[in-house]
């Protein structure tokens, strides 16, 4: 059985790091990672992922206008987003799930409690 391949889009070099340890440490999972939304949708496109983490709040393209672009792309449309996000209303859940996002993680999260919860969402077993 093959690992699970995690596209993480963060422009904070910290918080990719993190969730690339958390997931290939914790998950046993292979983690990409990418700084912008503009490098992440060409490396969506160029690579097969199972899930893509996408911070909502980047400079040059936002999450949510990243996220579009990947619900846009035939390549990429059937890939599940989770966004991390430090700003998360109850109004915003419910938009994000019209949007078709498969789930929110809200920032800081536990490292410890990351992969659980992305198993959660995705319904993959650890």
């Amino acid at each position: 059985m093959t690992a699970k391949r995690i596209l993480v889009i963060d422009d904070e070099e910290s918080i990719r790091e993190l969730v690339q340890a958390c997931l290939e440490d914790l998950g046993g999972w292979e983690a990409m990672t990418a700084r912008s939304g503009t490098e992440g949708l060409l490396k969506a496109n160029a690579g097969l992922f199972d899930a893509i983490l996408l911070d909502v709040s980047m400079p040059d393209m936002n999450g949510i206008a990243c996220f579009q672009m990947l619900q846009d792309n035939p390549v990429t449309q059937s890939i599940p987003v989770i966004l991390l996000t430090a700003k998360v209303l109850p109004d915003d859940r419910a938009r994000f799930t019209q949007m078709g996002v498969a789930g929110v993680i809200p920032k800081p999260f536990n490292p410890v409690t990351l992969c659980p919860q992305l198993a959660e969402i995705l319904g993959w077993s650890l």
